[in-house]
């Protein structure tokens, strides 16, 4: 009997890359623990298990995470200035030791001088955005931005990577979203995008899916396999 090949999935051509933020362009998460643990400890309260904790937050909105913190849910208004005192401690924390995910800033040069679009769709506020790509000076800046305090829902909601998509004119199955959180793999495959899982925070089998098309420590394995070179850009 003729054993059966595995099947390989066709992916659509990329026209677009979009980038998460923490944990993707940024290795922050350590920094934004720190700073919970920080605020935690000003509002007399305790974070039990940082790790699961972190998960629980990771691509979540402000008010999403004000809400997880203090185990009740916050309206807009009423989280808001509670999400800018804890994100004024992670920008100063992170500032003494700003740490870009290793390759990144060649990678995303590489993939702009293919002619691919460049997007970042982040749950973080426009501050954190602002400060991240002012550290980072991504060349060419990203085209597009959305920000998680624009009133959209949190991942794995797909708004955010949608609206980036939007703003960008590139169809969402022609966009490549690159992602360290279960929850932002989900919202890429709930857009209909592809994704590339950049295992920082968790592992490659806590990132696998169909929509998948890569597992990556950082983005030097992809310069080295020559992952742009071969990829259908048309």
């Amino acid at each position: 009997m003729d054993q059966q090949q595995p099947v390989q999935t066709v992916f659509p051509a990329v026209r677009a890359i979009v980038f998460d933020m923490d944990g993707t362009l940024i290795d922050s998460l350590p920094a934004h623990l720190q700073a919970w643990q920080v605020f935690a400890q000003r509002h007399g309260l305790r974070i039990e298990d940082p790790v699961a904790f972190l998960a629980r937050i990771n691509g979540r909105n402000g008010r999403e995470c004000v809400s997880a913190m203090f185990g009740r849910e916050f309206s807009d208004a009423d989280a808001l200035p509670l999400n800018n005192e804890k994100e004024a401690l992670y920008r100063e924390l992170f500032a003494a030791d700003f740490r870009p995910v290793p390759g990144v800033a060649a990678f995303a040069a590489q993939a702009a001088a293919r002619g691919l679009r460049i997007g970042v769709g982040s749950a973080s506020d426009r501050h954190n955005l602002a400060f991240a790509l002012e550290q980072l000076a991504l060349d060419p800046a990203p085209q597009a931005v959305v920000g998680g305090d624009e009133g959209l829902p949190g991942k794995p909601d797909p708004a955010i990577f949608l609206a980036v998509a939007q703003r960008l004119g590139v169809e969402p199955a022609h966009c490549l979203v690159f992602e360290d959180a279960p929850y932002g793999i989900e919202a890429a495959r709930r857009a209909g995008m592809q994704a590339v899982a950049v295992c920082t925070t968790h592992t490659a089998q806590e990132l696998a899916g169909p929509h998948v098309r890569a597992a990556i420590a950082d983005y030097r394995e992809l310069i080295a396999n020559l992952f742009l070179e071969k990829l259908d850009v048309a």
